[in-house]
């Protein structure tokens, strides 16, 4: 096995090219290292990628956008001045990845790249209407998140493809996100549900709206008709109801230790009532 550790991007895109599928990108390591234990995976090459400047920082560009590198640690996203403020639906999600150890390590790009249904910063990207930059053999690309991930532990970047960073919008006047999961424990577990809603308000009616929904389906999910059921609403309980019937009609989970199909729809109704909820009183406060 080999360990490279390129201080460019190139270097790293060349190097994961070069091993014709025999690489893995390292991180945080959170996942890759445990599936390397448990023999899951067996690379030939090992490519961190931490050293990469453009992979490890937090940008507030000019236009309101906020760039963050594929392997920023969840904690350190945390510490920043103004990130929780603008997305807190986002960096709850992100919080929510392993235990404080872990999240000194993990890292967004890595919880999108594992390609579970799970993951929970996922659902919460989605509703932001983040998205990600890519670069491989062919160059440099940008995709929305809720393209990225394939199917359980598949995605659909193209081979030799690297995240590089996710770039969340300007956040107008009234607008706010929220992110809930529904656990088995009190934490540190994998999420039997997870949802992400962002809503912009004006006047107390939605103006725009983006839901996202984890664990019910081989993908992360942006739930469309949810989001329409909550645009021109002032999320009464009809309108709340409606969206709740659109996260429950896009569900397509399966029977596992951790939930039963039936209960992962309901829970999915129930989960996208309450995170509107908070998201709609961040609008307020924004």
């Amino acid at each position: 096995m080999r360990y490279v550790a390129p201080s460019t991007l190139e270097e790293a895109v060349g190097a994961f090219a070069a091993a014709s599928g025999a690489a893995r990108i390292l991180a945080g390591g959170t996942d890759l290292l445990v599936q390397m234990r448990n023999g899951v995976v067996k690379p030939g090459t090992i490519i961190d990628i931490k050293k990469i400047a453009e992979m490890t920082a937090i940008e507030e560009l000019p236009d309101g956008r906020i760039r963050i590198g594929a392997a920023v640690p969840g904690a350190v996203l945390s510490e920043h001045p103004r990130f929780g403020r603008a997305w807190p639906g986002v960096l709850e999600a992100i919080n929510l990845i392993g235990s404080k150890q872990v999240q000194g390590r993990a890292s967004p790009g890595g919880n999108l790249c594992n390609g579970s249904p799970a993951g929970d910063s996922v659902p919460a990207m989605i509703a932001a209407g983040a998205v990600v930059t890519v670069q491989g053999p062919g160059g440099r690309r940008e995709m929305p998140v809720e393209a990225v991930p394939a199917g359980p532990g598949r995605t659909n970047l193209a081979p030799g493809e690297i995240v590089v960073s996710f770039t969340l919008p300007a956040r107008p006047k009234g607008s706010g996100d929220a992110y809930l999961r529904m656990i088995p424990r009190t934490e540190m577990d994998i999420a039997v549900v997870g949802c992400g809603v962002n809503l912009t308000m004006a006047g107390g009616v939605v103006t725009a709206a983006r839901v996202g929904l984890g664990a019910v389906a081989p993908t992360v999910l942006l739930v469309e008709d949810a989001a329409k059921a909550l645009i021109g609403s002032r999320l009464d309980d009809a309108a709340l109801e409606a969206a709740a019937a659109a996260c429950r009609a896009a569900c397509k989970p399966i029977n596992d230790k951790r939930g039963t199909i039936a209960y992962r729809i309901k829970v999915a109704g129930v989960l996208l009532k309450r995170t509107a909820a908070i998201a709609a009183a961040r609008a307020g406060g924004n």
